[in-house]
């Protein structure tokens, strides 16, 4: 990644990969070209399997039930993808650090990736910056879409505008039959 990738990158493409599973290898690759990855990946056969296996086991940290729980389980995710920190200068475009050795598949380098990233991000911004959408508490919603919080305020809760909206008019249903 040009910019440094372990923050809020990191952690916004591991979302959109839970929130929207590409069907292929490929589009796990133009996924992550759309958060400025720019490296080359190593392929492998089972590639989109490891990769679903790391995104499931980030998504039991999204589901933690609080803060002790969620270090232990992103510690262990970390412990996983153990590596040096370096720079590195692989594409040219400028020197930036990595958590990660070369030559790692695909699933690796996106733990290596998403793992610190997602430690970075709550961190610095807070142990509840990360979760589902709130628009799926509602009876009869059934949004499960992960919300990465990078507002300012630290008051996002939902996925999307259009949850947020149906929300609000649940909302004002209930207070205005």
């Amino acid at each position: 990644m040009h910019l440094n990738p372990y923050g809020e990158y990191a952690v916004l493409l591991a979302a959109s990969l839970a929130n929207d599973w590409p069907g292929t290898r490929d589009g796990i690759v133009a996924r992550t070209r759309d958060f400025g990855m720019t490296m080359a990946f190593s392929q492998t056969p089972a590639d989109q399997r490891e990769v679903r296996t790391v995104i499931d086991r980030w998504l039991a940290v999204v589901d933690a039930p609080g803060a002790d729980q969620r270090a232990r389980l992103l510690n262990g995710l970390m412990k996983d993808a153990a590596a040096y920190p370096r720079l590195t200068d692989h594409d040219g475009e400028g020197w930036h650090l990595h958590y990660r050795d070369d030559g790692q598949s695909l699933a690796e380098v996106l733990l290596a990736v998403i793992s610190v990233g997602t430690a970075l991000h709550l961190t610095t911004r807070g142990m509840t910056r990360l979760g589902r959408c709130e628009a799926g508490l509602a009876p009869g919603d059934s949004c499960r879409n992960v919300v990465v919080d990078v507002t300012r305020n630290g008051r996002q809760r939902y996925c999307s505008v259009r949850c947020g909206n149906r929300a609000a008019v649940r909302r004002h249903r209930a207070l205005h039959p």
